[in-house]
């Protein structure tokens, strides 16, 4: 069973693995309520009890997806904790208005973002609603007071980040009746900048797990023409036996989770298969001179 832990002091507990759902509905055969509730139960047995999802998945189509397949078993959504994301808006069928991209997070857009998710997951409250990506136009007074409406009626449980770097988490957090409980960052082999900028350090300051989306680095670890995911790969078939013939994507969960700052790497799979193996990684602890081999593979050269 993968094992749960409060990602921070005043935050929820959630499973150390997170299924994502930003590609449910990328494989048609797989893109039924059904195909979900399946995936969901099976996450479920496994202890990766925590959902993650957003607003903007799918075009603005995930959340009410979630939704459909809740709504096919009433008992499920007590087993899971559901974590969403808002504040990006894009042109879409929904609004063909739109000509351009941008960002909202002032406090009336995260308020009818927050009701809109609980009406299409049909769901009475949010366990942990992010700020998807920091808005450069609204100030953090306002960004807050969306968040703390929300929390101070019982609509959401938590508040958090995502992409968020050092500065604009910490005055965020500043304005916050309730502390934010994690920052959502890019952080895997082929991407290991929180290292050096000071987000995992602040993670670790504020006592909070954050969490890695795209541990796989969106593929290109797995890719056959993608060099740094090459020399990934030659690293890990070389330790592989060592940690119980374990795979290319179970070393790398295991690379992340094994940063003090203890990421919990939200992973998007369609396949059953992907989920056991996910789980199967919370249970590599990898050695130190190896969690630094898998490193140099990454980076192409050692340490400065």
């Amino acid at each position: 069973m993968v094992p749960r832990t409060p990602i921070s002091p005043s935050g929820p507990t959630f499973s150390e693995i997170v299924f994502g759902t930003w590609r449910v509905l990328d494989e048609p055969a797989t893109a039924t309520p059904q195909h979900l509730l399946q995936r969901l139960h099976k996450c479920v047995e496994l202890g990766i009890t925590t959902i993650d999802t957003a607003e903007i998945y799918g075009l603005y189509k995930v959340e009410e997806f979630i939704g459909q397949a809740l709504k096919l078993d009433g008992s499920l959504r007590k087993k899971l904790e559901i974590v969403t994301k808002c504040g990006i808006y894009v042109p879409c069928e929904f609004h063909p208005d739109r000509k351009t991209a941008f960002y909202n997070a002032t406090a009336a857009r995260i308020v009818k973002s927050a009701e809109k998710s609980l009406r299409l997951m049909g769901i009475e409250h949010i366990d942990l609603l992010l700020v998807h990506r920091p808005d450069w136009l609204t100030s953090a007074d306002e960004t807050a007071e969306g968040l703390n409406k929300l929390v101070k009626e019982g609509k959401i449980l938590s508040a958090g980040v995502s992409n968020y770097n050092v500065h604009q988490f910490d005055l965020l957090n500043a304005r916050m009746d309730k502390p934010l409980v994690t920052n959502q960052i890019e952080f895997h082999l082929l991407h290991t900048d929180p290292i050096l900028d000071g987000t995992l350090d602040q993670c670790q300051a504020h006592d909070f797990n954050p969490m890695a989306w795209s541990p796989l680095a969106g593929g290109r670890l797995m890719d056959p023409a993608n060099e740094a995911g090459e020399r990934v790969r030659k690293a890990c078939a070389a330790i592989s036996e060592k940690y119980g013939h374990a795979t290319v994507d179970q070393l790398a969960y295991a690379w992340i989770m094994a940063h003090p700052s203890a990421p919990l790497p939200v992973i998007g799979t369609n396949k059953i298969e992907r989920l056991e193996a996910a789980a199967k990684a919370t249970t590599i602890e990898l050695e130190r001179e190896d969690w630094y081999a898998l490193w140099t593979a990454a980076k192409g050269h050692g340490i400065p």
